[in-house]
């Protein structure tokens, strides 16, 4: 269903309309005098000037309704735009577009000796304008320096702080997983990392389970925190905390997160999304994983231009968006030409990623 349109409201723009109306009944006004001072009539009981602020009206009366409901959907246009604009900023534009208008008046006010306000009054409301505009546009760029002026941090809202600023609370997947240790040696997650006791339990029961697969993973999720302990760089520290009223573990854990305005270290897609809807900064190693995995893998089929003759015979070079170099079997024949293969393999090196391809169709 299409949204209603709503008019606009008709004492706004009927007091619009008598500024209009005033303004084009001066310019009548003006240019009756030019044409003739004499205040004779010349229609009935009508003089020119009479004439001329008549005609200027009726012209005002017509473009004021049009004038006006225009300025009122130009107005709705910029609340639209400036609702998601930060109050700070707002301020801050509007301090400069302030100093602006001061200024443009300081520098505009000698035309006014110029005793004619239908020509001064357009220059004056031009300097007006665009040095307004210039004010706004800077005090919105130059915003903390600005209300700076007026104090420190004043009216500035305090800045959301990413989520590997806060403690983290980790979960069993994490544990159980275990490149959590890889990714701490490699420098990536540092400071305080909790396990909460609700945690502890769900791994001590796999650990104790009868079937040999839960009870593995159980183990290892324990060896995991105990290695991690021993790791520089970050501090592990238990949480007693408990939450007798949520039944669930996972539940467990989105609470704890909020009442201790702490992140949550996952590798649950599915509580990730819960978390985050509860308010709940999210860190997802799944998600952290993904990110960094490369770009091609085994089995897929890929474009590329072969440009060079490999080193081995028979083999022909070309490159990946990313500058990935592919090595293409039996690609020789083809350099020169944009061909359709098939990943074989894909091997990390040193130097970055190396991959080798076969021709689509070709024999293995």
């Amino acid at each position: 269903m299409s949204p209603r349109l709503t008019r606009a409201p008709s004492a706004v723009v009927e007091l619009l309309r008598l500024c209009v109306v005033v303004f084009f009944a001066g310019v009548g006004y003006y240019l009756a005098e030019v044409i003739s001072a004499d205040d004779k009539p010349v229609l009935g009981a009508f003089s020119v000037i009479g004439l001329g602020i008549i005609l200027g009206s009726a012209l005002g009366y017509v473009l004021g309704g049009i004038l006006g409901r225009g300025t009122l959907g130009v107005v709705r246009r910029a609340e639209s735009g400036l609702r998601e604009t930060p109050a700070e900023q707002i301020v801050a534009g509007a301090v400069g577009a302030v100093i602006g208008v001061l200024a443009a008046v300081g520098v505009t006010w000698p035309v006014f000796l110029i005793n004619r306000p239908v020509l001064t009054m357009p220059i004056f409301a031009f300097v007006v304008v665009a040095l307004g505009m210039l004010g706004y546009r800077l005090g919105t760029s130059k915003r903390e320096a600005v209300l700076g002026m007026f104090g420190a941090r004043v009216g500035l809202a305090e800045r959301p702080m990413p989520a590997a600023a806060f403690p983290r609370i980790i979960d069993t997947s994490v544990a159980i997983d275990g490149r959590i240790l890889d990714v701490v040696r490699s420098g990536f997650l540092h400071g305080r990392i909790l396990v909460p006791t609700p945690v502890l339990g769900e791994l001590q029961g796999l650990a104790d389970a009868g079937d040999d697969l839960r009870r593995g993973r159980g183990r290892r999720g324990l060896e995991v925190l105990e290695s991690l302990r021993r790791e520089q760089g970050v501090e592990v520290e238990v949480l007693d905390d408990d939450v007798p009223a949520v039944a669930e573990v996972d539940a467990k854990l989105v609470r704890l997160c909020l009442d201790r305005s702490a992140a949550l270290l996952t590798l649950d897609t599915n509580l990730a999304k819960a978390a985050g809807l509860a308010g709940v900064r999210v860190m997802n190693l799944h998600a952290l994983a993904l990110a960094l995995r490369p770009p091609v893998t085994a089995g897929d089929d890929v474009n590329v231009l072969v440009i060079k003759p490999g080193k081995e015979p028979g083999q022909g070079v070309g490159y990946l968006d990313d500058g990935t170099m592919m090595v293409v079997e039996r690609g020789r024949d083809q350099v020169g030409r944009e061909v359709t293969v098939t990943v074989t393999s894909v091997l990390t090196t040193a130097n970055g990623r190396l991959v080798f391809a076969r021709l689509v169709g070709a024999d293995r």
